[in-house]
């Protein structure tokens, strides 16, 4: 894998000046997946963080594991058989909520295929198959494939970290369109997951 994000940084920074200085200043690629989560759990880990800060989302997924003491994550079951106020109390609004148990309700029901099934299907057909799901949008698809499924051509072209990242890399006055930051990145392919990577640290110098 070490040699994949290597391979995609010298890939990246032979693309302009703007690129080889910033890879230069931030090193190696770090990116860490977490192969072992099924696309339930990083569904629902990805709703606890949406437009949230990280340390809040931290927060609120450590309450919510506290519910069921000796597990590494509440199982769909689980999360049905909760009552709202115990949600409520880990720090999920009502429409989180609502969110969440209808992920679980999938997962039992095998529309949140499992983790070899979601491994072997494409991009595209995960995300179309996943946003049917209330509360589930494009972006929190993305993350379970950037972080779960370890894929490495995704680029969350949603996502306000990127596209102030790539504001800032390029000095522009303005963010790019959803529109022209995917026309943008099709000349990070196939490493657009890393260019990501990179773009959220621009984001945050």
């Amino acid at each position: 894998m070490t040699d994949r994000y290597q391979a995609a940084s010298e890939f990246l920074a032979t693309l302009d000046e703007h690129w080889q200085r910033h890879i230069a200043a931030v090193g190696p690629c770090l990116h860490r997946p977490h192969p072992a989560r099924d696309p339930y759990e990083s569904l629902v880990r990805a709703i606890a963080y949406q437009q949230l800060h990280a340390k809040a989302g931290d927060a609120i997924v450590g309450r919510l594991v506290a519910l069921t003491p000796g597990q590494t994550f509440p199982r769909p079951a689980q999360i049905l058989a909760a009552d709202f106020e115990q949600l409520r109390g880990c720090g999920f609004s009502a429409g989180k909520i609502a969110t969440i148990q209808g992920i679980a309700q999938a997962t039992l029901d095998g529309v949140v295929p499992d983790y070899p099934t979601a491994l072997a299907m494409e991009d595209e057909a995960l995300i179309e198959r996943l946003v049917s799901l209330r509360g589930v949008g494009r972006w929190t698809v993305e993350m379970l494939l950037i972080y779960s499924l370890e894929r490495m051509d995704i680029l969350p072209a949603d996502d306000f970290g990127v596209r102030e990242g790539y504001r800032r890399l390029k000095g522009l006055a303005v963010q790019p369109t959803r529109k022209q930051m995917i026309e943008i990145g099709l000349a990070w392919s196939p490493y657009r997951t890393v260019a990501a990577w990179y773009l959220w640290r621009v984001a945050k110098a």
